[in-house]
């Protein structure tokens, strides 16, 4: 954790991931977030995988370093109470992230006309309003016709929620940059991030928008090839498979020192009349031609082999492996100083992750774990609205906030 966002207060009434994933990095980086649930936890509360106590690996991977307010949302007074809290008065509150209806209860309109400044920062399936996840923004926008192997035409979705958590990213970013406009204009806006535009923006930005549109062709799909450069799988001795990328002309002159294949592709060279280190694209084009003296090579070395080699020289490569398999890697997770130790709502003790990114300098704090679902509400009802104990109290008692719910 560290605090470079320290005295920024947010408040987040969202589910699933992107928007909670938006305050997640606002809090790794100092910001105090304030998540507003519902009275016995929103739709993903209870989302699987589950702890053996019930809570929800998932929710609490997704909410860590935040504070946690429980609110009943179906009721006028409920709702009034969370806009006066993405509301809160003070130069640096009024920041709101939410992926509830552009038209409900916490329409921009709505919490304008409480706090004319407020920053509210959207998150949306369609820009039209209409509902989506990651996985149908995904079939939308044709990824899965350019993943998956060439011999089977079924689409395949990517099984990581990428378009959600690029829009998380992108949320936080929108929203520390809508809070400095505000500092310099005085003025507050409303940012709208559908997880479309996201998807639509990036497939452009990567050319891949450009080419269909030059070619009128979709990019066919082609396994675990690097699109336009020297990269696939390959087996090896031991029944495990390779991922080797040679994308510089170095990478691709060590992969091909530490197979003993200099004088095999020199040889292909001259016959094609080509220079294979010149550009990653003359390997590519020429793929069939060498894949065969590759797949040679490795079927006959083993990973103990290959791998001091491949360190030796600087080759880009990755043996395939399961998560559970990976889980053990000092430098993914075992041994990572972005990860530490801490025991989450579910009662488990296991590494949790602060920020990904590493200040060089200033000292990471550890990382923080999730809150217990309205353990914050009485704290933050007094220090954001001013409440007395007795206001409170009444809230209390008329069942419109809780207090901590254990899983």
């Amino acid at each position: 954790m560290y605090d470079l966002l320290k005295g920024l207060t947010v408040v987040e009434a969202a589910a699933f991931i992107a928007g909670p994933t938006s305050g997640l990095y606002l809090a790794q980086f100092g910001a105090e977030v304030i998540r507003i649930d519902q009275i016995g936890g929103g739709p993903d509360f209870r989302r699987w995988p589950l702890a053996p106590n019930g809570a929800s690996l998932y929710w609490e991977g997704l909410n860590k370093g935040k504070k946690s307010v429980v609110i009943d949302l179906a009721r006028p007074a409920g709702r009034e109470l969370a806009q006066r809290l993405a509301t809160a008065p003070g130069e640096t509150r009024g920041l709101f992230v939410t992926n509830f209806p552009a038209s409900g209860f916490l329409s921009y309109e709505r919490l304008r006309a409480l706090r004319d400044d407020v920053v509210c920062v959207r998150v949306m399936g369609w820009a039209d309003g209409r509902p989506a996840l990651d996985y149908t923004i995904n079939a939308a926008v044709g990824v899965p016709f350019m993943t998956g192997h060439a011999d089977d035409p079924r689409p395949v979705n990517h099984t990581f929620p990428a378009w959600d958590f690029i829009t998380g990213a992108y949320a936080a970013l929108s929203l520390v940059s809508a809070e400095r406009g505000r500092r310099l204009s005085g003025r507050g806006c409303e940012v709208r991030i559908p997880l479309s535009d996201i998807a639509a923006t990036a497939l452009a930005n990567f050319g891949h928008l450009a080419e269909v549109l030059m070619t009128g062709e979709d990019r066919p799909r082609q396994g675990n090839d690097v699109y336009a450069a020297f990269g696939r799988d390959f087996a090896i001795k031991d029944g495990r498979r390779l991922m080797v990328v040679a994308i510089t002309p170095r990478q691709w002159r060590a992969v091909t020192k530490t197979l003993g294949l200099e004088a095999a592709v020199g040889s292909l060279e001259v016959e094609l009349g080509v220079s294979f280190a010149a550009h990653e694209a003359v390997r590519y084009q020429h793929r069939d031609r060498l894949y065969p003296l590759f797949e040679a090579a490795f079927a006959t070395r083993s990973e103990a082999e290959l791998a001091p080699a491949f360190e030796a020289e600087g080759v880009c490569w990755s043996a395939y492996r399961t998560l559970s398999e990976a889980a053990a890697d000092p430098a993914l997770f075992a041994g990572n100083p972005v990860f530490g130790r801490v025991t989450q709502p579910s009662g488990l003790d296991y590494p949790v992750p602060g920020p990904a990114a590493t200040l060089v300098g200033p000292e990471r704090g550890p990382p923080a774990g999730a809150p217990t679902l309205g353990a914050d509400t009485d704290e933050v009802l007094a220090e954001l609205l001013g409440m007395s104990s007795g206001e409170i109290g009444r809230l209390h008692d008329a069942g419109l906030v809780k207090g901590p719910v254990e899983a």
